[in-house]
């Protein structure tokens, strides 16, 4: 039997609502089927997935472990994948037709590159809402630079799990992922994959990214236990990362500028649930600015001053909560109005596509 050139490894939990139109948008690929393995990681499931996935056998081979979190499924399918290049796959999002084609196009024409991220569509399942989000241009990232390693933070949306594509040599050497990387265990990869070659960003949106209200990372509504569990997992990730760039030569600068946002998150986190001091909110919010935002105009300036001047005189948990109010109130369109700072993230958000042939969305 032919040795694949590429292994789609799709890791699933609990996705019997979605496994078989992210298995079906990979068997659609305009791509040689005798040149892509379909392997689906099961972490566990306890619904029917394994039931749904097993009626594409032949085709896509089913790998079942016990449930231990996204790292675990990484560092147990990764050595299994036979491709020379790993392309991942969430089982609860789907790929856009040419996605396999583009991301291999680039590893081809590129020795040197070792990991692919690229632009996706965010579907929101509860409203139908679609939208594109994109980098602003493509281009090659290298953290050995300060300047790269910021620009790399800020670029990981497109780093993610059904985004990324890793040459297997490149991202066996980042392994092993952390276990206690439950969640975020693709940040990790992608990020020490990178460190140890160069990526590279392409524009174009190639994955349909879903929301939902089963996804482990994002929170829809007040969920302590939730937020709790992500905090402890920003937590372990910032020091797995900074324990693990310096062994891939990556300067102190640079390992700086990818973990202090987490590290910034992680603390914001922390004050939301257990409170803290006064300054440590001033700190969390002062640092939040300077890593989101580039100095906007007078009526920015007013408000953050606003809002580093209510963080001295607000107990963190009554801050963050009358900054949560805030963010969903008439007031913050008021603010709007008067202009929006730039960010430093250059990162487009486009409405929904007119096309829908082009999105690869399938009646449901």
């Amino acid at each position: 039997m032919r040795t694949p050139s590429v292994t789609v490894l799709i890791d699933t939990f609990n996705h019997e609502r979605f496994i078989e139109e992210a298995i079906v948008s990979v068997l659609e690929q305009d791509f040689p089927a005798t040149e892509m393995e379909i392997l689906v990681v099961d972490d566990g499931s306890t619904d029917r997935t394994p039931e749904l996935v097993r009626k594409f056998a032949p085709r896509v081979r089913y790998a079942r472990k016990e449930n231990g979190g996204q790292a675990s499924a990484f560092n147990f399918g990764i050595p299994m994948a036979q491709g020379e290049i790993i392309a991942f796959l969430d089982g609860d999002d789907w790929w856009a037709k040419p996605k396999v084609s583009k991301v291999v196009q680039t590893l081809s024409s590129r020795p040197d590159v070792g990991v692919v991220g690229h632009g996706i569509y965010e579907v929101d399942s509860d409203t139908g809402r679609t939208s594109a989000t994109l980098p602003e241009e493509s281009g090659d990232i290298d953290l050995h630079t300060v300047a790269g390693a910021a620009f790399f933070r800020h670029m990981m949306c497109f780093f993610g799990t059904s985004r990324v594509t890793i040459r297997k040599r490149v991202v066996q050497r980042a392994l092993p992922i952390p276990n206690e990387l439950v969640i975020e265990a693709d940040e990790f990869m992608s990020t020490v994959s990178t460190a140890y070659s160069m990526a590279s960003l392409i524009q174009e949106p190639l994955t349909f990214y879903r929301l939902h209200t089963g996804n482990l990372f994002q929170i829809r509504s007040s969920d302590a236990a939730k937020t709790r569990r992500i905090y402890e997992v920003i937590v372990a990730l910032a020091k797995a990362l900074e324990e693990r760039l310096p062994t891939a030569s990556i300067p102190p600068d640079s390992v700086h500028a990818i973990v202090e946002q987490l590290q910034v998150g992680a603390l914001r986190m922390r004050l939301m649930l257990d409170g803290g001091w006064p300054w440590e909110t001033f700190r969390s919010e002062r640092a939040d600015f300077r890593l989101s935002y580039k100095d906007g105009g007078m009526a920015y300036k007013i408000f953050k001053l606003c809002v580093l001047s209510a963080t001295l005189v607000l107990p963190p948990r009554l801050f963050f909560r009358a900054r949560n109010w805030y963010s969903s109130s008439v007031l913050r369109k008021m603010r709007g109005a008067l202009g929006e700072p730039t960010t430093n993230a250059a990162i487009m958000n486009l409405p929904q596509p007119s096309d829908r042939n082009h999105q690869n969305e399938r009646s449901r």
